[in-house]
């Protein structure tokens, strides 16, 4: 599968919300022949929620988003990716409602199959890849959480992507029901048939370790000749892993899939200075078979400051960087 070109011809990512949404955009920089999106599907917020309760489908937010960042930068393709992104103001029913969730429920009502939804709306968009759910079923999100009595030993499960992104407790693991679900070939053959692969960022716990609770993705990524790497997040999200260290991100990742081997953990070159901790972080990068890679990833506002995104360009670069030092 690897190649001496100087990028990969076939890029797969796997996430969910902004975090995918950067990391395509990044891909795209790339320019690889293909790229594939395989996206998580357990949000249960907002319109997507809403959506998933009253239709029974899996929820469409993160795909919609996958399917703007891929969308054609020509005149055309960037009006229906606004279009996609577009939410209804107002009071009534419809408030709230992103246009791309309505639209991709509406397909998939009318052709029965939620791949040729997407494919549909990748048409519309002159789509730079094809987009994924990681299960063609909606899933639930449960936690053991602590911190949530006086006792702080005593643990309480939460349920709910949302409940779970916004609790004021630690999470200490994560399932996903129903537990062992079937991930959807085509995302396992999107895998399997990349250069290289990438897992975040993103929140960890509800859009990152998600797909690490499926045994075939877990199979597929840790076999797969691809490049594998992991993004690692560039601060702690309020809630899910508030107080985490970038040690602790790799190791959540161990401890929810003991079986997953990939080859590089990319790091902001800022985020981690220590040299005690750097030593840390490649420890616990072995325990994934990986190395631990520090570049220039943050994005930076019009005034040079750092936001917590990462930068498509820098991110690029750095995935580049990885393809050319493999």
């Amino acid at each position: 599968m690897l190649d001496s070109v100087s990028a990969p011809a076939r890029i797969t990512c796997l996430g969910g919300g902004h975090g995918l949404y950067q990391t395509l955009c990044a891909a795209r920089a790339c320019q690889p022949s293909h790229i594939s999106a395989v996206v998580t599907v357990a949000d249960d917020g907002g319109s997507s929620g809403r959506l998933r309760r009253e239709l029974s489908q899996i929820p469409p937010g993160d795909l919609r988003m996958a399917l703007a960042a891929l969308a054609s930068h020509d005149e055309h393709g960037q009006l229906w990716s606004e279009v996609l992104q577009h939410r209804f103001g107002g009071n009534g029913a419809l408030a709230g409602h992103a246009v791309g969730n309505l639209l991709i429920a509406g397909l998939y009502e009318v052709l029965g199959d939620e791949l040729a939804a997407l494919d549909a709306v990748a048409a519309l968009t002159r789509s730079a890849g094809r987009v994924f759910p990681v299960c063609t079923e909606p899933l639930d999100i449960e936690a053991d959480v602590s911190g949530l009595d006086e006792d702080p030993r005593i643990m309480r499960t939460v349920r709910g992507q949302v409940a779970v992104a916004s609790t004021v407790g630690q999470v200490r693991r994560v399932r996903v029901i129903p537990e062992q679900p079937n991930a959807c070939a085509e995302a396992l053959a999107a895998i399997n048939d990349a250069d290289m692969v990438t897992l975040g960022p993103g929140s960890w716990f509800s859009s990152v370790i998600p797909h690490l609770l499926i045994p075939s993705v877990v199979s597929a990524v840790s076999e797969s000749e691809a490049l594998k790497v992991v993004i690692l997040n560039l601060t702690p999200e309020a809630g899910e892993t508030s107080g985490f260290s970038a040690e602790r991100h790799i190791h959540m990742l161990a401890q929810h899939a003991p079986q997953l081997k990939v080859d590089r953990i990319l790091i902001d070159s800022d985020v981690v200075t220590s040299q005690s901790e750097r030593n840390h972080l490649a420890r616990a990068a072995l325990t994934l078979g990986a190395e631990v890679s520090y570049q220039r990833v943050r994005e930076e506002d019009d005034r040079g400051r750092f936001t917590d995104r990462h930068d498509p360009t820098h991110l690029a670069a750095a995935l580049k960087n990885l393809w050319e030092q493999r």
